[in-house]
């Protein structure tokens, strides 16, 4: 049974990131099913999203285990309805972060399993199920990847590897459903405050002080959840391919 609100998918969204942006879309009319390898922790976010009247329910997944992807979908499906909205968030920074000369097999392996490949098979699978659904809602994918999409790191280059992969996943998608009218967007943030950023908070704080940050603060949550929100509504109707920014000017070149 189709609900009277639309339905967005959020990645990732326990906590961090993921959980600003279900809250925002909460806050703008959407129900929303949250996926997360664990479920520990969620229920302030739940509770968040509750408040703004959404029914919301989280679904354990690891997004690496591509063969559950279908699964998942389904589950999700059969307790709403037809997805209007994907979120593509949930990620995995490096293991540690070292000389690109000592990255591992296995260190690049897992993070590209989860980041790159893990978000392309369930963007794909969001994407057939959209094809094979109908819904009176607007459609959207929307992923968050990082300014490292083309800013270098060398000290967590499986990183930057598996983000950059991600604007081309963007374009790709964007292409194939562009006749169906689902806009596909990316979004870009910068230094952002959320617990993966926790162990280097001090390294950052001293690097924004010195400069690195145009704009001269952190990032946080709610700066890419307004953004994310903004491109899942469905009121750029004739854009699609399209990257934001939201890192406080800190990916733009300068002489």
């Amino acid at each position: 049974m189709t609900m009277t609100r639309p339905l967005a998918v959020v990645t990732g969204a326990r906590r961090g990131i993921g959980a600003g942006i279900a809250i925002e879309l909460a806050s703008r009319g959407f129900d929303i099913a949250l996926t997360d390898i664990e479920a520990t922790g969620a229920e302030p976010t739940l509770a968040a999203v509750e408040a703004h009247g959404a029914r919301c329910k989280l679904f354990e997944s690891d997004l690496g285990h591509v063969e559950e992807h279908a699964a998942v979908i389904r589950r999700i499906a059969e307790w709403h309805g037809p997805i209007s909205a994907l979120v593509n968030n949930a990620g995995i920074p490096a293991p540690s972060r070292g000389d690109l000369l000592d990255v591992t097999p296995a260190s690049f392996d897992r993070v590209l399993e989860v980041n790159l490949r893990g978000t392309f098979f369930f963007t794909q699978a969001v994407a057939r199920h959209m094809v094979e659904t109908h819904s009176t809602h607007s459609r959207a994918i929307v992923t968050v990847s990082s300014v490292s999409v083309e800013m270098a790191s060398i000290e967590r280059g499986e990183y930057c590897v598996s983000k950059s992969g991600l604007g081309m996943l963007t374009k790709l998608f964007a292409l194939r459903l562009a006749p169906l009218g689902i806009g596909v967007f990316e979004v870009r943030p910068g230094v952002i405050r959320t617990p993966m950023t926790e162990g280097v908070a001090g390294k950052y704080e001293q690097r924004i002080t010195d400069g690195l940050v145009p704009m001269g603060r952190w990032g946080y949550p709610e700066d890419v959840a307004r953004a994310v929100a903004a491109l899942a509504s469905g009121q750029l109707g004739f854009s699609t391919g399209s990257v934001m920014h939201v890192d406080g000017a800190l990916s733009i070149p300068t002489l």
